[in-house]
């Protein structure tokens, strides 16, 4: 994922990364770290800090100094010696390449119990995102306020989804509806999906999914605290 280029910060011998080239496609691992590393930024510049050393920025990120230097030296940003980063530029940089220095606009499908709770999630905003439209198949559902938002038939997804110029789609249905949401979502013209149903998804090669299965995740936890005990 690429957003508008903003041009690199000052070069320091010291945080370049060896082997890393800038321009270069950005790995998969570096990108899932991109919005730690924009999370812990936030943190800096709300404690007041215009500059942060790549020490302080790695420990805010839970990474080492030597990741935190790699990834950003793959996004052309290197920190000065005895300086360190610039919060605002490097923040506007991973902004940009993440796709989100503009606000980006996300529909949820599926107005259940996780829907309704995403759509009064009040975080968005502050991650460069805003929810646009809701879409349920209920009609119990359908014309209902959440959030500040009417609740929208399936018929209306692509309507919506032109009218908002939405990217994103939020799969929040059962897991027998979630390739129909899907294959709506696609239809009407979205590229990003993230899924919480427990059960893959089939998409064209140009639609990205993003899957969340909590129950997977707790699984592993307790296979986890099952070997500590």
């Amino acid at each position: 994922m690429t957003g508008r280029q903003v041009p690199p910060g000052p070069i320091g011998a010291h945080d370049r990364a060896p082997g890393a080239t800038p321009g270069q496609p950005l790995p998969a691992a570096t990108v899932a770290r991109l919005p730690g590393y924009l999370h812990a930024l936030d943190a800096v510049r709300g404690a007041g800090a215009a500059l942060v050393t790549s020490e302080r920025l790695a420990q805010a990120a839970g990474v080492t100094p030597a990741q935190l230097r790699k990834d950003l030296s793959f996004l052309g940003s290197y920190g000065r010696r005895g300086v360190g980063y610039d919060v605002d530029h490097l923040a506007g940089r991973i902004a940009a390449v993440l796709g989100v220095a503009t606000t980006r606009a996300v529909v949820v499908v599926g107005v259940g119990h996780l829907g309704h709770a995403l759509a009064t999630y009040g975080g968005f905003a502050e991650r460069g995102f805003t929810l646009a439209g809701l879409v349920d198949a209920d009609p119990a559902v359908i014309g209902t306020r959440v959030g500040g938002l009417v609740v929208e038939p399936p018929a209306a997804l692509m309507a919506l989804v032109m009218r908002t110029g939405a990217t994103i789609g939020v799969v929040a249905t059962p897991a027998q509806a979630a390739q129909d949401a899907a294959d709506a979502l696609v239809a009407s013209g979205v590229t990003g999906i993230l899924t919480f149903a427990p059960r893959t998804l089939r998409v064209p090669p140009h639609v990205e999914v993003r899957a969340v299965d909590v129950a997977s995740e707790l699984q592993i936890l307790a296979f986890h605290a099952s070997r500590h005990a």
